[in-house]
């Protein structure tokens, strides 16, 4: 048995319903979608074999794989991924992603699901979606998991999920433990891992997800030997447990990323050259090596680094160059005026990134003054856009066109937005209309250069998800999602 934690139990046993992080996490063994994410947070096949689009973007045609049998032994049709998708698409399951694909959100609108034969499912939109799969496939979506009816009772109450991933639900002690058990008739994709698809191999014949809400106490449990695996380790931890001969830690670039915000309706950070001074003046890749080392490299773009749409292109950030900065301060006329940034200590690394900034910025004469409130306060400030600069940290998203979004749109309805430039907005909004990848990758590029020019905003790095587990403990690996995957996974 391999025994990873949780800092919370978990929500429920529906997939996309009652959920949360660590309920996403575990369901994921247990059920899985038409289509997931890679490693590289694209949107793979993963129960379909193939996924085909009409040639007017409306109609996508899923070809239903071979030789996949659900847990209690019934074969995987087009009848359950008919029934499955139904059941999300009535508003009694409360399926969180439903607003995403009934037209609520203006992402997208489902109006017709079909199955012409056994091994086909057609999905018709009222219009082309370029995010509709990455909706499919979202972990907060629970991959849209296909379940048998069984799943729920005669009278239509949730019962248990009955899916086809690589584990079995078994027990659930509330408050205590998850136990799954592996589900020897799994159909494996061929090849390695990749995400939440590939090849899934069930090394342990059970999981246990051990509730352990306190960080102290689930650090204890591993010197103990009292579990294996603690993925989501804080920082304060990481020092100790790395000192450790029999413990190995390990990380990945998230998909969160924290960055420095700049006001540009200011006085005075509404001229460009200012803002441009301020990322001439920081030795942005410096900061971040002080900070978390060699644990993830910085990244100039809000794209994640970890996304297959994050190009080389979006790499180039200027070398720092304090003379550069102190002649565009010269020209726009700065006197020394005092920026104030807000930051916070909650997040440390939040905090230290102001304080090297603020030095940095000295050496060019740019004069930072530190705010250090309550990560509440901050927020509050943040949402309505009550700050000159400020130190902050987003979460994932795992779509380029939402990293963009979550920082971009007009201020006078939405005041936490950093960059409204009209020009940049459109190009957002036809990002999540364009199926086609090529074309996709060529507008994040240009928002890229326009994003570059116009620095509303200093991206610093991808915040990493560290994991720490025992010696002998093989083939854990953290990735993008944050999410600890244990298929792949077995004791030495």
């Amino acid at each position: 048995m391999l025994r990873a934690s949780l800092n919370s139990d978990i929500r429920s046993t529906q997939p996309g319903g009652n959920r949360d992080f660590n309920t996403d996490s575990v369901m994921l063994h247990v059920v899985e979608g038409l289509v997931a994410l890679s490693e590289k947070i694209a949107v793979v096949p993963m129960l379909a074999e193939k996924v085909d689009l009409s040639e007017d973007g409306r109609t996508y045609r899923f070809t239903i794989r071979d030789g996949v049998s659900f847990h209690n032994g019934a074969p995987l049709t087009s009848a359950e991924v008919l029934w499955s998708l139904k059941r999300y698409l009535d508003p009694a399951t409360q399926w969180r992603c439903l607003p995403d694909v009934n037209g609520s959100s203006g992402l997208a609108k489902i109006t017709d699901v079909a199955a012409p034969d056994a091994r086909t499912v057609t999905i018709t939109l009222e219009q082309p979606a370029a995010l509709f799969l990455s909706i499919l496939a979202r972990p907060d979506c629970g991959s849209t998991g296909i379940m048998h009816p069984s799943s729920v009772g005669a009278d239509g109450a949730w019962a248990k999920p009955i899916g086809t991933g690589p584990y079995s639900l078994g027990e659930w002690r509330r408050g205590q433990y998850i136990e799954l058990e592996r589900f020897d008739r799994y159909a494996s994709l061929p090849g390695a891992r990749d995400g939440f698809a590939g090849g899934k191999q069930a090394y342990a014949a059970r999981l246990r997800f051990v509730v352990i809400p306190d960080s102290s106490a689930t650090k204890a449990a591993l010197l103990a030997g009292n579990i294996d695996v603690q993925g989501d380790v804080p920082s304060p931890e990481l020092p100790d447990l790395r000192a450790r001969s029999g413990i190995i830690v390990q990380a990945a670039p998230s998909m969160g990323m924290t960055a420095l915000l700049m006001q540009t309706r200011d006085p005075l950070l509404k001229d460009v050259r200012i803002r441009r001074a301020l990322a001439l003046a920081i030795d942005v890749p410096e900061l971040v090596s002080s900070m978390i080392g060699s644990d993830a490299p910085s990244n100039p773009s809000p794209v994640p680094s970890a996304s297959a749409f994050h190009s080389e292109a979006q790499n180039a950030r200027p070398a720092r160059d304090v003379a550069a900065a102190k002649r565009l301060l010269a020209e726009a006329g700065y006197r020394g005026q005092t920026i104030r940034m807000i930051t916070n200590r909650r997040y440390p690394n939040v905090y230290d990134a102001a304080v090297a900034t603020q030095a940095m910025a000295s050496e060019a004469g740019i004069k930072i003054e530190l705010e250090v409130l309550d990560w509440a306060t901050q927020l509050d400030r943040y949402t309505r856009g009550d700050y000159q600069m400020m130190s902050f940290i987003y979460s994932s998203r795992l779509e380029p066109s939402l990293s963009y979004e979550m920082i971009s749109g007009p201020k006078d309805t939405q005041a936490r937005k950093v960059w409204e430039t009209p020009e940049a907005l459109a190009l957002i909004q036809r990002s999540m209309r364009v199926t086609d990848a090529a074309e996709r990758q060529g507008i994040f590029e240009e928002l890229f250069r326009r994003f570059m020019a116009e620095v509303p905003a200093i991206p610093l790095y991808n915040q990493p998800d560290y994991v720490a587990t025992r010696a002998g403990i093989n083939g854990v690996q953290p990735w993008a999602s944050g999410q600890t995957r244990l298929w792949g996974v077995w004791r030495q």
